[in-house]
């Protein structure tokens, strides 16, 4: 399956450069998530732009497929992704900020959606998973009797791309998925629980 990972966007927030190239635990953070990808057999192609170029040679050097948005926004970058890919089927779609992504994880969205039967998928992890690490998701949604927040790691229909798909919202409770790092202080949490996180989203 193909899986879009999206790498764009500035970085503002964090403001230590590309996001996709700051360092967790010795490795960018685009590193771990492709990896994550290609263990679970899928087809990672990051999707750059104008603001970051040094992602963009990045996956040059090393050999990552990639593909260049206009970086107008996330649901245009999408469109012109998936339209650029030629995408028909089903494919995952990725923040690159989820360094705690790993292949079980995505094998299990994967399982559900496939059991859902329904045209696209997106992932929650509970709020009081992300609160117990300090951090204060700003989206917020009531999934199955549960407050959550979305995790950035989704699955729809590329032929339907520019049409509204049903989804299965996929509610996982998994400590790993609070951390979409979008602040230095989450970078610094997310360094410092790094090892077991990964231990315990295996």
């Amino acid at each position: 399956m193909l899986a879009l990972i999206f790498a764009g966007g500035e970085g503002s927030r964090l403001r230590l450069g590309e996001k996709a190239l700051v360092v967790v635990h010795e490795r960018p953070m685009i590193a771990w998530v492709l990896d994550a990808f290609c263990d679970a057999d899928c087809e990672p192609v990051v999707a750059t732009s104008y603001k970051t170029p040094f992602t963009r040679n990045w996956c040059r050097t090393n050999g990552v497929d990639y593909l260049d948005t206009s970086g107008s926004g996330y649901v245009e970058d999408l469109i012109e992704a998936v339209e650029v890919c030629g995408a028909e089927g089903a494919l995952f779609t990725s923040a690159v900020d989820i360094p705690c992504l790993t292949r079980d994880i995505i094998l299990r969205i994967r399982e559900n959606y496939t059991d859902s039967g329904l045209p696209a998928c997106s992932t929650w992890v509970p709020v009081s998973r992300c609160e117990a690490f300090g951090i204060q998701p700003r989206y917020r949604e009531m999934i199955c009797g549960v407050l959550a927040a979305p995790c950035a790691v989704n699955i729809l229909i590329g032929g339907l791309i520019c049409s509204a798909q049903e989804e299965y919202c996929l509610l996982l409770d998994e400590p790993g998925l609070v951390f979409n790092v979008n602040t230095r202080e989450e970078l610094a949490t997310l360094e410092r629980e790094f090892v077991a996180l990964r231990k315990r989203v295996r």
